[in-house]
């Protein structure tokens, strides 16, 4: 069975190998999108793969994402980030479920690790996300940052989780608070989303993961999160109002 891998990266150098190496003994192939890296990404990926292209950074970055998965020449096509990992155990599961299936995509829990805990309340699990399909059956559309994967289809559900490193230390929260605020900031204002309500959804979200879905019991990593996507929600309501304010 010929899975292909799909992975864009933009200064990436701290975690590519670390996701590169966990999916190496399964992939039939993997196709790595450098967008505008300044780092070492690019020579990391080349230990990897020769199938490399350079692309623009896009603001959007699922334009980059369905990019890579169009260059897919496998069966199966698996997106996967830089700051993700598969274990052994979902690795296991895909090559024998993929072996005897009529579904055209998958949906398989997510570990979310934050300062090095994997995060168990607070809505950070199971989050649940498709990644891996038949080709020609799923795409991004590409309109959305925050789109999922569309599948044609029938999809099933895996057993196994794979992970994810969301921020491993204070450096790298400063860069992705950055990044998500800078983002997200452009999606607002491109597709006019109203700045009040966007605001409103994150107070309540914050009281809902941190209460409701017992966000509490993840201890003081858990109260820590939960206090940066409240932050993350307030930073995204300012630099709207910045842009709104500048264009009067």
């Amino acid at each position: 069975m010929r899975i292909s891998f799909a992975i864009i990266g933009h200064n990436e150098e701290k975690l590519i190998e670390g996701c590169l190496e966990s999916l190496k003994d399964i992939a039939y192939e993997i196709i790595y999108a450098d967008c505008e890296s300044q780092d070492r990404s690019l020579n990391i990926a080349m230990k990897y793969t020769d199938k490399i292209f350079r692309v623009k950074n896009d603001l959007n970055l699922n334009v980059n994402k369905q990019f890579a998965i169009d260059k897919c020449e496998g069966d199966w096509i698996f997106y996967i980030d830089p700051d993700e990992r598969l274990t052994g155990e979902i690795k296991k599961e895909i090559l024998e479920v993929l072996n005897k299936t009529d579904f055209d995509g998958f949906l398989m829990p997510r570990r979310n690790y934050y300062f090095g805990k994997w995060l168990r309340y607070g809505g950070k699990y199971p989050d649940r996300q498709l990644r891996l399909f038949k080709k020609g059956k799923a795409k991004f559309d590409c309109l959305s940052i925050h789109e999922r994967i569309k599948v044609e289809g029938k999809v099933g559900e895996l057993k196994n989780p794979f992970d994810h490193i969301v921020i491993e230390d204070t450096d790298r929260l400063a860069q992705k608070i950055y990044s998500y605020i800078y983002r997200t900031s452009y999606e607002m204002d491109r597709l006019k989303i109203d700045n009040e309500k966007r605001l409103n959804k994150s107070i309540k979200r914050f009281f809902t993961n941190y209460f409701l879905k017992l966000g509490f019991l993840d201890g003081r990593v858990g109260f820590f999160v939960a206090i940066i996507d409240l932050f993350n929600g307030f930073l995204s309501y300012f630099k709207i109002k910045e842009l709104k304010d500048n264009i009067k």
